[in-house]
């Protein structure tokens, strides 16, 4: 991080993970589960709900999985902007907090979209239920809670990238300030 600038490799590792997110994320959209009322054989009076596969389940935990390795990658590496080398006071440590808060949340949003549709999910697709009614659907995952899991993703994506590269300003400008050759305090004696 010298000059002011952050690594590419962790440009590279972030931007990997979280659009690696994104499209488990959307894949678990494509491939939630659906049910179809299916009549019992014995009685045909008798209904109940049979779902698909289960495959949206794993790519929504999948997601999970890689965008929390990315937010885990990059607050390890700035140790999570409280622990190691202090930000200088300025514009880059005011746009690196906002930035860090920022990526925080819609972190914390993506990750409980997906972990909520992930397990909602895989509660449908082993749910059977006895029906006697006529006009009676099967439950299933709402349209739209990986989809906002995957935006949220991408979202903490761009955020993460700006907190980085503006952690990495604000190091090297405090590294720069501590790093004088002699006082600016001048120390003369009075009489």
């Amino acid at each position: 991080m010298g000059d002011g600038k952050s690594s590419t490799l962790v440009h590279i590792l972030v931007v990997l993970l979280s659009l690696t997110a994104f499209g488990f994320a959307i894949a678990a959209e494509r491939r939630r589960s659906t049910g179809k009322i299916v009549p019992d054989p014995s009685n045909y009076n008798i209904t109940y709900c049979v779902y698909d596969s289960d495959v949206a389940t794993g790519y929504g935990a999948g997601a999970f999985l890689f965008l929390f390795s990315g937010q885990a990658l990059l607050m390890g590496i700035t140790k999570c902007m409280c622990f190691g080398r202090p930000l200088a006071p300025g514009g880059n440590r005011a746009w690196t907090i906002i930035y860090f808060a920022s990526s925080w949340l819609t972190f914390l949003i993506a990750e409980s979209c997906l972990i909520a549709g992930a397990t909602k999910n895989a509660y449908h697709t082993k749910y059977r239920h006895v029906v006697y009614a006529q006009n009676w659907t099967c439950a299933s995952l709402r349209k739209g809670v990986f989809i906002s899991g995957a935006v949220f993703a991408v979202l903490t994506m761009i955020l993460n990238v700006y907190y980085y590269i503006y952690f990495a300003k604000a190091v090297n400008q405090a590294s720069r300030k501590t790093t004088r050759a002699s006082s600016t305090v001048g120390m003369t004696g009075y009489a």
